[in-house]
């Protein structure tokens, strides 16, 4: 008999990344989903059999009896709904748990801040940080002493080699790399497949090898 008793879980935010995160949560044993909670107005009556509970409205009142959330909105050129949502949950008491993939590596000496979700096939190697509500996308490596700032989005198959520093409300693009050591400043946009070698210090968005600012 299975006596593990999994922890009750919200998420925030139906669709393509809410589809995805569900797939990560069932490939391991420590949380529940009790629900998707949808924007107001939103049609959706749930998503892999998990069912829409409530609207952005009713946050507070279902906080109260499920304190665990993850914000499953996904990033890609801003991180504003983001970081909305978790202001708005943090105000009314919610915890964000970090889930990690069970076919992910993230090595014991690694940080990962609270929010932070690790889906499939993802290496953290040691010393990396990952900062608040970041997403770690499939495929991605993160090497050690790397340190990615707050509201981050590491796409698919993105790799940020070692002592690579990232600001916050940063999207490094699926297939990007990033050369070791370079330092790449908020608010800036990797396209997909860049190669980054030298380090950015004006927010904007960045493509090509070497990746050159776009005008």
């Amino acid at each position: 008999m299975n006596s593990l008793v999994k922890t009750p879980v919200l998420l925030i935010g139906g669709g393509g990344h809410c589809a995805s995160i569900i797939d990560v949560i069932e490939t391991d044993n420590k949380f529940e989903i009790t629900g998707i909670v949808e924007a107001g107005g939103t049609q959706s009556v749930g998503l892999l059999g998990y069912p829409v509970i409530g609207s952005d409205d009713e946050l507070a009142e279902l906080i109260k009896k499920t304190p665990n959330c993850i914000i499953t909105v996904g990033q890609l050129n801003s991180a504003i709904v983001r970081q909305m949502l978790f202001k708005k949950i943090k105000q009314v008491g919610a915890k964000l748990p970090i889930i990690i993939a069970t076919s992910s590596h993230v090595a014991h000496s690694a940080t990962l801040a609270e929010g932070v979700v690790v889906m499939h096939q993802c290496f953290v190697n040691h010393f990396a940080r990952v900062g608040k509500n970041t997403i770690i996308n499939n495929h991605a490596l993160v090497e050690h002493g790397a340190m990615i700032g707050d509201f981050c989005h590491i796409s698919t198959g993105a790799i940020v080699n070692g002592d690579v520093t990232i600001g916050d409300e940063c999207l490094i693009g699926s297939g990007a790399v990033l050369i070791q050591g370079i330092e790449i400043c908020s608010k800036v946009i990797i396209g997909a497949g860049a190669i980054v070698v030298n380090s950015i210090h004006q927010p904007g968005t960045y493509v090509g090898n070497p990746a050159r600012k776009l005008h």
